[in-house]
C-alpha cells in the first residue's frame, strides 16, 4: 500500500490518498492523519495528466528509434507529469489493421507509462475488429498515411461511420496551391486549417463519427467548433502548448526552423483566443503534439517539436501567468483525456476516486522550472522552450501507486 497525503487541486481539500500497489488503483481518498508515505506541504495533486497527441516515433521497422522511442517517451512524460499519453500512427509501418497494430501494441508495452495507439487511416484502409481510436491526416504532414484530396477521404471515412476519429485538418488541396511561397507559414496558411475543419465537421455529422479536431491553431476554426458543438454535432477539439505560447510575430530568422510545425504559429490574436477557449471549455485538451526530431533534422526544415518534458511546467505557467484554476487545469488535463482515454482502456483516469488508477500528478506552483537539455529525457534532446523558466514545476509524478520523486517533495519509505 502507498499513501500521499496533500491538496487536491480541484477541490483545494487536503487528503489522503491511498493506492494498492497489487491492483494499481486508489482504494480510499479519506481525512488528513498527517502520517504517510509522502507528506505534501503546499504542492496540488491532480489526477494524472493524459496526453492525448504523442508522436513516440518508433514502429516495427525501427527506423525512427534515433529520435524517440516507447522507453524514452514513458521517462520524458514521467518528467513532464504525464501519466497515459496515446500515440499518433504517422509511422515508416503504420498500424492500419490488426495485425500492425497489435505488432506495435507490444513495442508500447516497454513505456513506463501507459500507452493508448491510434490506428491509422490511409487510402486503403479499414476499420480494425476492435475499439480503438483512429487518426486521419488529411494532407501531408510527417510519413505517407495522408490524402491528396477531398473525395477520396470521403470514400474511406464513409467506411468509419460510428468510430472514433481524429483528424489533422489541412486541407491538402490549399496546401498544394500555397506549396511554392516563401515561408512555411505562407505555405500553410489559415484557411487550410479552417477549410479542412469545416469538411471535418461534415464528416463527423454525415456519417456519426466521434470526432475530434487536433493541434487547432486559429480562431476561425475554433469558432467553427464551437457552432457546431452548439449543433451537438459530436465533436471535441485539442490546443497545443506551442499554439498558446509562441505566435508568428515572435519567429526570427534564428528560430524559425526551431519553430517549424504542422499547422504553424499564427497570430497572438489567435494565440489570445486559444487561451480563452481553452479556458472556457470550448477546447477540451491541452495535447502536446509531442513530435521529436533530431537537431540536425530541424536545421533542414522537418516540423515538429518535442514536448513531453514540458507539459507540466507548462500547465504551470497557464495557472501563475493566464490565470487558469486549478479546476481548469484538471479538467483540460486531467479529466476530458481521461475521459478519452477511457473509452479504450481497461484502467480509469481522470479522477482522484476510488476505483481510479492510482497515477497522479504533483505540481509545486511555486517552485520555477528553467528548461534547459540537462533536464530533458526526451532522446532528441532539445526543447521549443529552452531558456524558459516557468513559474513552477513537477515536484512528482506517480504511476500506480509507485513514486518518482523531485526534491520538493518530503520522501517517506519510497
Amino acid at each position: 500500500m502507498f499513501s500521499i497525503e496533500g491538496i487536491i487541486a480541484n477541490t483545494g481539500e487536503r487528503k489522503r490518498i491511498e493506492i494498492d500497489q497489487t491492483t494499481e488503483l486508489i482504494t480510499k481518498v479519506g481525512e488528513p492523519t498527517g502520517v504517510a508515505d509522502v507528506l505534501l506541504k503546499d504542492e496540488l495533486i491532480f489526477p494524472g495528466f493524459v496526453d492525448l497527441h504523442v508522436h513516440a516515433r518508433e514502429c516495427t521497422d525501427h527506423s525512427q528509434d534515433y529520435k524517440e522511442d516507447f522507453k524514452t517517451a514513458g521517462v520524458a512524460a514521467i518528467n513532464g507529469g504525464v501519466v497515459a499519453f496515446a500515440e499518433m500512427p504517422n509511422n515508416p509501418v503504420p498500424p492500419i489493421d490488426n495485425s500492425s497494430y497489435d505488432a506495435k501494441n507490444i513495442l508500447a508495452k516497454k513505456s513506463g507509462v501507459e500507452v493508448l495507439l491510434y490506428a491509422g487511416i490511409g487510402p486503403h484502409t479499414e476499420p480494425l475488429s476492435r475499439k480503438v481510436p483512429y487518426k486521419v491526416f488529411m494532407g501531408p504532414s510527417i510519413g505517407e498515411l495522408f490524402f491528396t484530396d477531398k473525395i477520396d477521404l470521403e470514400k474511406v471515412i464513409s467506411k468509419y461511420s460510428g468510430q472514433n476519429v481524429s483528424f489533422h485538418c489541412e486541407d491538402p488541396e490549399i496546401l498544394n496551391k500555397n506549396k511554392n511561397e516563401t515561408t512555411h507559414e505562407r505555405r500553410r496558411p489559415p484557411e487550410a486549417e479552417t477549410s479542412a475543419i469545416d469538411f471535418a465537421l461534415s464528416m463527423i455529422e454525415k456519417y456519426n463519427l466521434q470526432g475530434k479536431i487536433c493541434h487547432c491553431s486559429t480562431a476561425e476554426g475554433i469558432r467553427k467548433i464551437k457552432n457546431a458543438k452548439m449543433r451537438k454535432v459530436n465533436v471535441v477539439a485539442e490546443v497545443s502548448p506551442h499554439h498558446l505560447y509562441f505566435s508568428g510575430e515572435m519567429l526570427t530568422e534564428n528560430n524559425r526552423e526551431w519553430m517549424r510545425m504542422n499547422p504553424p504559429l499564427r497570430t497572438a490574436g489567435d494565440k489570445n483566443y486559444l487561451t480563452e477557449a481553452l479556458r472556457d471549455g470550448t477546447i477540451d485538451f491541452l495535447a502536446t503534439d509531442h513530435a521529436p526530431h533530431s537537431q540536425e533534422e530541424k536545421t533542414v526544415g522537418m516540423s515538429g517539436t518535442p514536448q513531453l518534458d514540458t507539459y507540466g511546467p507548462f500547465a504551470t505557467w497557464l495557472m501563475k501567468e493566464r490565470n487558469f484554476s486549478p479546476e481548469e487545469i484538471a479538467r483540460a488535463c486531467s479529466a476530458n483525456p481521461g475521459n478519452f482515454f477511457n473509452q479504450f482502456s481497461p484502467n480509469r483516469y481522470g479522477k482522484i476516486k476510488e476505483g481510479y488508477i492510482g497515477s497522479l500528478t504533483i505540481l509545486n506552483i511555486n517552485k520555477p522550472t528553467t528548461i534547459t537539455k540537462d533536464i530533458l529525457k526526451t532522446k532528441c534532446g532539445w526543447s521549443p522552450f529552452e531558456g524558459i523558466t516557468f513559474p513552477g514545476s513537477v515536484a512528482m509524478t506517480i504511476i500506480k501507486g509507485v513514486a518518482f520523486a523531485k526534491a520538493s517533495a518530503d520522501r517517506r519509505n519510497i
